[in-house]
């Protein structure tokens, strides 16, 4: 069946069989559309100094970066459709506004995000900090403030560059991490660095999932799309085959490169999130199917823009759909059944 990929703004996502709007919000029609199992999530970053955003408070809405009010057309790279003005917008909060409480960030709280799981299936969700060498602490923040949610599956980050690294690595293990994200466009480190292959040696002793931040998504600086050019990868992955590395947007811009990484390597998984709903398709269609994974960048995204995707290059394939939205990464993330 053909869908249709253009809509008016997130709440007309409900033209499409599987949501409904109540309350003003966009829910899951049917539960038994679930559960999924969210990879790719973030918290209120804050860099320059600690963390002043309270991540527990619940607030009436989430202020997402690409606004609930902008048109949407699912069948291109999702950071096409944030307007200029929102654009500019989210550089100023991830940079300027990350060193105190307020502007959109002080939304990005797992109440909040534990609200949105709520109406749309979203059994569990993985928290990915993102930290520098020195002056951010994301990691360890968000690992104190979410232990014991039982939803929340919290990975660390360790800056290649950061003095310590075994011992901050360690550090982040003992408080619950099961995995490290890796941003080489914001930490500005190539994946295949010196100092990163070390880190990913480290990760296999410790038996821990690395997901990157993969691929150029033509927002970034110029230095950050020159260092996650999806062939830098390659070395770590060749390299490491006892660590699981996921390659978050599964390339972005650089899709079929990543998608051969995909084919060609055993320990390479690919999460979808931002992906067109034709190139989700491309993934379904060649990738092997245990190795690909739901995720959504929230709270740059809706969770039910990611899950839209998902439902529609699926089709009537309920059990790719159940593999995608679950079963792949509860399996990679040992979570119980």
């Amino acid at each position: 069946m053909n869908y249709p990929t253009k809509f008016d703004n997130l709440l007309d996502l409900a033209r499409l069989p599987w949501f409904e709007v109540k309350g003003g919000r966009l829910v899951l029609a049917d539960p038994a559309l679930g559960p999924a199992l969210d990879v790719h999530t973030h918290l209120a970053l804050a860099y320059g100094r600690p963390n002043s955003v309270d991540l527990m408070r619940l607030w009436p809405e989430a202020e997402l970066y690409l606004p609930k009010g902008a048109p949407l057309d699912l069948d291109i790279y999702i950071n096409k459709n944030i307007p200029p003005a929102a654009l500019a917008a989210l550089t100023d909060d991830l940079s300027l506004k990350s060193l105190g409480p307020n502007g959109m960030r002080r939304t990005h709280t797992w109440p909040n995000l534990q609200a949105e799981m709520d109406e749309l299936g979203v059994l569990k969700s993985v928290l990915l900090p993102i930290d520098f060498p020195v002056l951010s602490e994301n990691a360890t923040t968000w690992l104190q403030a979410t232990r014991g949610q039982q939803r929340a599956v919290c990975f660390g980050c360790i800056h290649p560059y950061r003095p310590g690294m075994r011992k901050s690595l360690q550090a982040q293990v003992a408080l619950g991490a099961t995995g490290i994200k890796f941003h080489p466009a914001v930490q500005l480190v190539r994946p295949d660095d010196r100092r990163a292959m070390k880190l990913y040696r480290l990760c296999a002793e410790y038996k821990l999932v690395v997901l990157f931040h993969c691929g150029p998504v033509d927002i970034e600086t110029r230095l950050g799309r020159y260092m996650s050019q999806v062939r830098h990868y390659e070395r770590a992955l060749a390299e490491n085959p006892d660590v699981p590395f996921i390659l978050g947007h599964s390339g972005a811009l650089q899709m079929p490169i990543a998608l051969e990484y995909c084919k060609k390597y055993d320990n390479v998984y690919l999460e979808v999130s931002s992906q067109s709903v034709s190139n989700v398709k491309q993934i379904f269609e060649q990738a092997p199917r245990h190795k690909i994974l739901f995720g959504s960048d929230w709270p740059f995204y809706h969770q039910g823009i990611g899950l839209a995707k998902v439902f529609m290059a699926a089709g009537d394939d309920a059990e790719l759909r159940k593999d995608v939205l679950w079963r792949n990464g509860a399996r990679l993330l040992r979570l119980p059944e």
